[in-house]
């Protein structure tokens, strides 16, 4: 194996790894409501999480692979020495920017994440920003940074209501027995949309590794289906792997929630995120699911919002694209200094 072949396939492999993380991140989003409604037990619901993040691949296409692959940064501006390694310090900015989160329990998003550090490291090795970035692909994923949250808030909202109408002649515990039910059809809705939408992120990267090393220079066009596969078997084993700590943050010290709010929660964070990734858009599952969890709590009271959680939550989504930058752009400068060095 050649010495570029070796690099490339070492990238690949911390790209499935950050897949991995991801999933065991983000799990928290797929399963927090079924399991804090009690619902399904961790175990059950990280397996049904997981097979509904696996079969994604079979519905919801590649497009938002092929936007985060091409559309965000300008790659051939900068030296061709430095490409892989821009995209495995952007690899590594995110992944440490996920443990970090993770650790303290903070649902930040991994997707943004991802771009920060990608677009960090990039902007280390181009020294600046000029003809860098593209707009419309950034437009489009930053906008949503505010959309999506807002969006899944206003459909949990609006589904919620809806629902208490039109069962608002049943008794409680009968609503109770029907949602039970159906949030089972929720949290697979859920984990389709988060599997579809964060998989192909990662999809994405490995595509410009590919065309970076020259190995594949239409990958970023036509995702080759191995690499489809790959990444939504590392999410799938992520989430099987579980993320107790956001679980805890997600299904309950936001609001608390009934059956019936947590099929609310899932199907507007679903539909959401469904709708984005048909679109090529990349978006936060975890801004998604957050939104709708809080606006189905609203429909009690606004007190029933923890409002102090959702901010600390909020500052965790401001902060990730600008501090995995960072990371990133340092773990690119390491790895300057270190062939500096070596070249004397």
């Amino acid at each position: 194996m050649t010495t570029l072949m070796a690099f490339v396939v070492t990238i690949i492999i911390i790209a499935l790894i950050f897949d991995y993380v991801n999933g065991f991140h983000d799990a928290a989003n797929s399963i927090a409501t079924v399991v804090s409604t009690r619902v399904l037990s961790p175990g059950v619901a990280v397996v049904w999480a997981a097979f509904f993040n696996f079969v994604a691949f079979a519905l919801l296409g590649t497009r938002v692979a092929k936007t985060i692959g091409g559309d965000l940064i300008n790659i051939s501006l900068i030296d061709v020495k430095w490409q892989l390694w821009v995209l495995l310090c952007g690899l590594l900015g995110a992944i440490a920017w996920d443990m970090i989160t993770w650790y303290y329990g903070l649902p930040s998003s991994s997707s943004h994440a991802l771009v920060g550090g990608y677009a960090g490291a990039a902007i280390a090795a181009h020294r600046g920003i000029e003809g860098l970035l593209k707009p419309e692909g950034w437009i489009k994923t930053v906008s949503f940074i505010f959309i999506s949250p807002i969006v899944g808030m206003v459909l949990g909202f609006s589904l919620m209501v809806a629902v208490l109408w039109i069962f608002r002649r049943r008794s409680p515990d009968r609503v109770d027995k029907i949602f039970r039910k159906a949030q089972l059809f929720s949290a697979a809705l859920y984990s389709l949309g988060h599997g579809g939408n964060d998989a192909q992120k990662t999809m994405g990267i490995i595509a410009g590794v590919l065309v970076a090393s020259n190995l594949n220079p239409d990958a970023t066009n036509e995702i080759p289906t191995w690499v489809v596969l790959s990444c939504h078997a590392a999410i799938a084993l992520g989430t099987l792997s579980g993320g107790w700590r956001i679980v805890h943050t997600m299904g309950s010290r936001i609001t608390k929630l009934k059956p019936v709010g947590g099929f609310a929660a899932e199907t507007a964070g679903a539909a959401s995120i469904i709708l984005a990734t048909g679109a090529g858009i990349p978006v936060s599952t975890t801004h998604t699911i957050t939104g709708a969890i809080m606006g189905v709590g609203a429909v009690r009271r606004l007190s029933a919002v923890r409002w102090g959680v959702a901010r600390t939550v909020v500052w965790a989504w401001v902060l990730t694209i600008p501090l995995s930058a960072l990371i990133a752009a340092l773990c690119f400068w390491i790895v300057e200094v270190i062939y500096r060095v070596i070249e004397l």
